[in-house]
């Protein structure tokens, strides 16, 4: 049996056994609260649980080093729609330490490509379609400076209201332990 396969069985048994009922909430968030978080496994139920976020408290947007690789992408639409459509006031950026992003090479990620079949006829269609795979690809060097970057993107963001707070911290996956990170001094422009 797949881990696919294991997933539909339970799921049939929660549905049918009414489980759900038990989480159930709406659409806005009680806390008025969006956090951007790293995909990291290590902070899947850690995070809501050492921050007291339950079910329907908060939006949460989960990415590859809670980082915004483009101002106009999906994780900005998302916030976008977070504030306009469900009532989101504030906006955590929560980064962590020993993140899988830190020190992350692309040219390392696409040598992993080629190992798995992915041709340099491929990879050279989409560098010539303008994507920087460099670029795209590449992690941070650190991560708390990631996160302020991160914070100055949604913060700068043209379509961000004044009125939202947004804030960044750094989060350990062992213990969850999460500390503000200062907020960055603002260039002048």
């Amino acid at each position: 049996m797949s881990y696919i396969d294991e997933i539909l069985a339970f799921n049939k048994e929660f549905v049918e056994s009414k489980q759900y009922e038990t989480l159930a909430t709406t659409k806005f968030p009680n806390k008025k609260i969006a956090v951007l978080s790293c995909m990291d496994t290590r902070l899947t139920e850690l995070l809501p649980a050492a921050l007291n976020f339950k079910n329907g408290d908060i939006k949460i947007i989960k990415n590859a080093g809670a980082m915004i690789s483009h101002p106009f992408g999906s994780v900005m639409r998302s916030l976008l729609v977070a504030i306009y459509e469900l009532g989101v006031q504030e906006i955590m950026v929560i980064g962590h330490y020993d993140c899988g992003m830190q020190g992350l090479g692309a040219s390392k990620l696409i040598e992993k490509m080629k190992e798995r079949n992915i041709s340099q006829d491929k990879i050279d269609m989409v560098q010539y379609a303008g994507i920087d795979l460099h670029k795209w690809l590449k992690g941070f060097d650190d991560a708390e400076a990631s996160v302020q970057e991160t914070v100055h993107i949604i913060r700068k963001h043209p379509f961000i209201p004044a009125d939202v707070g947004v804030y960044g911290f750094m989060m350990d996956p062992v213990t969850g332990r999460l500390a503000k990170l200062a907020p960055e001094v603002e260039r002048m422009e």
